[in-house]
């Protein structure tokens, strides 16, 4: 997932396109999604050109993490919403339509919002403790 390219958020970010801004600081960018699931679709980006986030820096992820909850409480007061979804894609295969960093923020509604179905496996302990173990290892550390 390396080799990012120039795309639709390059093109929001550079002020070559127009958008609808809901917010702006040094490293987000956030402006309502032309093609809503609903009323109120927010998407949220970084400001920095990575295609999925885990390539972000530590600044740029803290950044949207600063911003995010703030954006998802303007969007329920704005919208009258009282649930929604947050939703971020990493790749093609994991439906990333725009390879550039972004976070939905879908209001739901009984009649519009994100539909989705759930299928959730199982997960034995010794698979459970190799993982774990695994993962504490790629981050150099105990994982705390």
């Amino acid at each position: 997932m390396s080799g990012y390219h120039d795309n639709i958020f390059t093109k929001i970010i550079d002020g070559e396109i127009p958008f609808h801004k809901v917010y702006e600081d040094e490293h987000t960018l956030a402006f309502l999604d032309i093609g809503p699931l609903s009323k109120g679709h927010t998407l949220v980006i970084p400001k920095e050109r990575k295609a999925a986030l885990h390539e972000l820096s530590d600044e740029s992820a803290a950044a949207i993490g600063r911003v995010l909850p703030r954006l998802c409480r303007a969007v329920m007061q704005a919208t009258g919403a009282d649930a929604y979804n947050v939703l971020q894609n990493n790749g093609s295969a994991a439906h990333q339509a725009v390879l550039h960093v972004h976070f939905h923020i879908i209001p739901k509604y009984s009649d519009a919002g994100l539909g989705m179905t759930w299928e959730a496996g199982t997960l034995d302990d010794a698979s459970a403790k190799r993982l774990a173990d695994q993962m504490r290892a790629s981050l150099g550390a105990d994982g705390s």
